[in-house]
């Protein structure tokens, strides 16, 4: 890949989201997609408040908003023009509206006929599922249509399948039946999910955005950081961090911060390659920060059967240890090529910030406080969108106007187009999977191939989890990767909660995984760089993604299975020298520059501590040790002389 001009945000966006990619309305049209998204939020809050439902009519009532505006919103070809509406997507966005009303309509009569549709429920079910991998294709983009129609596919070709994957194969009238017509298929719980609580944190992110948390974020984190060595690397993984508590893309977290921090790295003296690298790195890892998790919390939460806060709980230890992972190379990089930070004069002051917008955060910290105290997400999402709209009018520099409350509700329903399409997407993998059984069979080949051994097995389910997780949104790629690699796992005895955070975790990394390494992609776009050479340079700075998940694997108590207990504080202790080593070994500095035997003994004492157990802690903090010695008396001679 060849060195390219740097893009705007915008451009990006377009580029590399596909969720981004939008009509560009105005005039009578603009109005009427407002009034549609704006009814799709009060629906979605009224039913939360006071009470939803039957659940596939809400269901289908959400899918039926989703399609309808996804339609309107992305056009059939990219080349058509964004300000006038194609006589093809209208009657697209009519239909997409009309198949799900079909349920709601003939609910009663669906129930009773359950298991017989007639031809017309066929026909109109057909209809609904290719609209549904139609929206997949113009909201989340090929990949996950290809993963959708290779599942359909298999559902047919049953009996033509050789060995373990044959099975009888399903006929047309029961495939769409039981795709369309269950709570087992498009309207299963991914979408159920997504009508629930995944809408009211979207919103709330909304709002948040709307008040300019985004840009309170930034500035906190550089008045914590800037200063410091490689400051604007650091500003963009702690901003990043704390946008990905409430972001729920990749792609759309680089640009978000990117399009400030990439520029400040570049004039600091980073590589234009290593600057998108740290931001696509950081990015990605927003979507493993609690709470939100690019909303797969919710759906790892029902698939796993915990309480939300459960998930919560877990995913706080890993997150935290990547991030400091990615901070370390950061660190070391800076060192390396002797990188300062910004002047303290240059930058705001913290205690300004929290006294002007510090405010804007209390919507954030309550919703933790509320969950934590063992209030549903979805009564927690409701209070924490109200709290935010009345803690903006604290000071008039942050109050939001009538006007953007109501564009909130707009912003807050064209958000969650991604997620809902790839829900309903979903569904259909997960509706094969259901009644041809290939999850088992597929844990069932990989265990054969691993040979029954865990870590074999470990590795073939993170190459799977990767493969699968290239070029697909966050809910989706939980979705495919818990349905087809977890089970692997599962069956070799992990603790399934662990299992779904292993194969969460690498399917998330694939953002930054070349060949398909998308938030790299996306970061190279803002920096100017090499794609390919960006995704590289992201890859080393994730590291700690790579070796996290076999951890809290072999060692449960780091995702809190067991509690806090002082076998977790030791956990943790080695946890953080292994992320020390092995960043520093990627980088090739510690405390001066490292000779390549000794990156590659570095290394291998990093990994040794990945693995519970005395004597492989002993050896890896010795061997960690002795070349920190070797360093720190290089310096110290070098000094002398």
């Amino acid at each position: 890949m060849t060195e390219r001009k740097e893009m705007t945000a915008a451009e990006v966006l377009k580029k590399y989201d596909s969720e981004s990619n939008t009509m560009e309305y105005t005039g009578v049209m603009a109005k009427i997609i407002s009034a549609i998204a704006i009814s799709f939020s009060v629906f979605q809050i009224y039913t939360a408040s006071f009470g939803l439902l039957d659940a596939q009519i809400q269901r289908a009532i959400h899918l039926g908003f989703g399609l309808c505006l996804s339609f309107l919103l992305y056009p059939t070809k990219k080349s058509w023009r964004r300000d006038k509406l194609h006589p093809l997507d209208a009657i697209l966005a009519l239909l997409g509206a009309a198949a799900p009303a079909y349920i709601v309509i003939n609910y009663k009569e669906l129930i009773l006929r359950a298991a017989l549709p007639t031809s017309t429920d066929v026909l109109i079910g057909a209809l609904g599922i290719i609209l549904v991998i139609e929206a997949a294709r113009r909201v989340v983009g090929i990949p996950m249509v290809c993963v959708v129609l290779f599942f359909i596919t298999y559902a047919f070709a049953g009996p033509y399948m050789p060995g373990l994957l044959a099975h009888r194969g399903l006929t047309v009238d029961y495939f769409v039946s039981h795709v369309y017509f269950t709570t087992e298929g498009i309207f299963g719980i991914p979408l159920g999910v997504s009508s629930t609580f995944i809408f009211l944190f979207i919103l709330f992110g909304a709002y948040l955005e709307g008040t300019g948390l985004g840009k309170f974020f930034i500035d906190v984190a550089n008045s914590i950081a800037g200063w410091a060595s490689g400051g604007p690397a650091k500003v963009a993984v702690l901003s990043s961090g704390l946008m990905g508590t409430v972001s729920g893309s990749s792609v759309a977290n680089v640009v978000g911060t990117g399009s400030l921090t990439i520029p400040m790295m570049k004039k600091l003296g980073y590589h234009k390659d290593f600057a998108g690298a740290v931001e696509a790195a950081a990015s990605t890892g927003g979507q493993l920060m609690p709470p939100v998790m690019g909303a797969a919390a919710f759906l790892m939460a029902e698939f796993v059967g915990v309480p939300y806060v459960e998930i919560v709980k877990a995913a706080v230890i890993p997150a935290a240890l990547y991030f400091i992972g990615v901070w370390l190379g950061v660190h070391f990089e800076a060192k390396r090529n002797d990188l300062k930070g910004l002047p303290r004069s240059e930058l705001p002051k913290l205690s300004e910030l929290l006294k002007t917008r510090g405010h804007l955060a209390i919507p954030l910290l309550v919703i933790v406080y509320l969950l934590v105290s063992g209030y549903t997400p979805m009564r927690a999402a409701l209070v924490a969108i109200i709290l935010s709209i009345l803690v903006s009018a604290i000071k008039k520099s942050t109050r939001m106007s009538p006007a953007a409350i109501v564009k909130g509700l707009e912003t807050g329903a064209r958000n969650v187009l991604g997620v809902l399409v790839a829900c309903a997407a979903a569904g259909i993998i997960i509706g094969v999977v259901t009644k041809t059984g290939v999850g088992l069979k597929l844990a069932s080949a990989l265990l054969d191939l691993s040979g029954g051994l865990v870590l074999p097995s470990m590795f073939l389910t993170m190459i799977t989890a990767i493969l699968l997780g290239m070029g697909v949104p966050t809910t989706a790629n939980y979705v495919i990767t818990s349905t087809i690699a977890a089970p692997a796992l599962i069956q070799m005895g992990v603790p399934i909660l662990a299992a779904h955070m292993f194969v969460f975790y690498f399917g998330i990394i694939a953002d930054v995984t070349p060949p398909v390494a998308l938030a790299a992609y996306a970061g190279s776009g803002i920096s100017g760089g090499n794609a390919l050479r960006t995704g590289i340079n992201a890859s080393k700075l994730a590291i700690a993604a790579f070796i996290i998940p076999y951890m809290f694997v072999l060692n449960p108590e780091l995702i809190l299975m067991h509690g806090v207990t002082l076998n977790l504080g030791l956990s943790l202790l080695t946890a953080l020298v292994g992320m020390v080593a092995l960043s520093s070994s990627l980088i090739g500095y510690l405390a001066a520059p490292l000779k390549n035997f000794e990156r590659l003994i570095l290394g291998a004492g990093g990994l040794m501590m990945i693995k519970p157990g005395l004597v492989t802690d002993i050896a890896g903090v010795a061997i960690f040790a002795a070349i920190l010695f070797l360093q720190l008396k290089k310096k110290s001679d070098s000094r002398k002389s």
